[in-house]
């Protein structure tokens, strides 16, 4: 839970910094999850002839990006904003699954919207590798760097008046070096900033005073909060190690998710706890038919924002 001082400083400021929020054995179940889908993948890339001989999860990850083998899709947690197919590959296991309806957090977020709360399907992982090594042309915010954004801006309009707030949690040392995030705190009532298609979907440029940043490092196992207008991005990877993290969103139940077309499911409800999923299977199961459905209607973009916008001039 957070204590008074805690929630009066996430209302003033939009943002709040927690350290030691996710339980140790849930942040090893995770680690070894992905220690394991990351083996599976390499050994078929090795099988191909695409990757050189490697062990250990930083190396095998940072070979297989330089030999250009996709492993981010293959790992998030979410269907892509882009063309999705029958066999798009996502990854739903426990130890997220877990994660996600880790107590500590719902006790947080429980605090921010209330005792009734759904798992919003705007969720990715994010692993990040050194600055030095990304093409020239990356524009994948979970891989490389992350524009100016306001979460808000990133779900359909549908969504403008849900209570939602976004857990960011890091699963490695978070530091400026190696690219912590930085957030341009509140200073009075806030509104949505116009954003334009940039590398992702961004403030356009004369909407945000980038030298009023400050930047959020973060202990693995704590998580960074943030309310969905508070203006937010990443810092550069100058390290020569990953960057590892998730960042998962809540709102409150009944109230539009901003990406309908995605499953959300209840993570808690102190009314009717009936309602709570409880099993990771159900959860892949509901992504697994939401891909087979979505694989056969016409594309839906899940940005709101056009190249034309007067903003974008």
């Amino acid at each position: 839970m957070l204590t008074d001082d805690q929630i009066a400083a996430f209302h003033r400021d939009g943002v709040l910094v927690v350290n030691d929020v996710v339980e140790p054995v849930i942040m090893g179940a995770v680690r070894d999850e992905y220690t394991r889908l990351l083996e599976s993948l390499y050994a078929g890339w090795q099988s191909a002839g695409m990757v050189p001989q490697s062990s250990g999860f930083d190396d095998m990850l940072i070979a297989a990006y330089c030999e250009g083998c996709d492993w981010f899709q293959p790992m998030d947690i979410s269907l892509p904003g882009d063309r999705i197919t029958p066999n798009t590959p996502t990854h739903f296991g426990p130890a997220v699954f877990d994660m996600i309806r880790s107590p500590r957090i719902l006790d947080i977020v429980e605090t921010l919207i209330g005792p009734e709360i759904t798992s919003n399907p705007i969720q990715h992982v994010g692993v990040k590798p050194p600055e030095q090594m990304l093409d020239a042309g990356e524009i994948r915010a979970h891989v490389g760097g992350t524009d100016w954004h306001q979460d808000r801006a990133v779900a359909q309009t549908e969504a403008d008046q849900t209570d939602m707030v976004t857990v960011w949690i890091a699963i490695t040392d978070v530091t400026v070096e190696n690219g912590c995030l930085q957030a341009k705190p509140f200073d009075g009532p806030q509104t949505m900033l116009p954003h334009r298609p940039h590398r992702q979907t961004a403030i356009a440029k004369r909407y945000i005073d980038e030298t009023m940043a400050q930047p959020l490092p973060v202990r693995a196992g704590g998580v960074v909060l943030f309310h969905p207008l508070i203006p937010h991005a990443s810092l550069p990877n100058r390290s020569n190690g990953l960057r590892w993290s998730f960042d998962l969103r809540y709102n409150r139940t009944g109230q539009p998710t901003g990406r309908s077309h995605f499953p959300e499911f209840v993570a808690r409800s102190r009314a009717h706890p009936e309602t709570e999923l409880h099993d990771w299977r159900a959860w892949r199961s509901l992504w697994q038919a939401a891909r087979t459905r979505l694989s056969t209607t016409p594309h839906i973009d899940i940005h709101r924002w056009r190249s034309d916008a007067p903003v974008c001039v």
